[in-house]
């Protein structure tokens, strides 16, 4: 299981963002807050695509970003291939580091 710190918004909210613990495990996203599940679901079920403000998350006509402190580890291991320039620079660092 690989977990990730960040924070969630919606694509419309103006407050601050709440603080989220991202687990990928088992083709599973799950997302929660202080130890209280939030969402959950399978990663076919969502759609989730890299934008510079953030990782969106598109499911059930809800629009969603999330702010992963280790982007680059989080793209990689949902192998998204369309992303800001310097998010695939990261990414191709953190790939580089996983060779050695």
């Amino acid at each position: 299981m690989a977990s990730f710190d960040g924070s969630l918004r919606t694509a419309k909210q103006s407050a601050m963002p709440v603080h989220v613990v991202v687990d990928l495990s088992d083709e599973q996203v799950r997302l929660s807050s202080e130890g209280i599940p939030i969402a959950e679901w399978r990663l076919g079920q969502a759609q989730i695509s890299a934008h510079a403000d953030g990782f969106h998350v598109r499911r059930g006509g809800e629009d969603l970003i999330l702010t992963i402190k280790q982007d680059a580890e989080f793209a990689v291991l949902l192998d998204l291939r369309s992303v800001p320039i310097d998010l695939a620079r990261r990414m191709a660092v953190y790939r580089d580091s996983l060779d050695r």
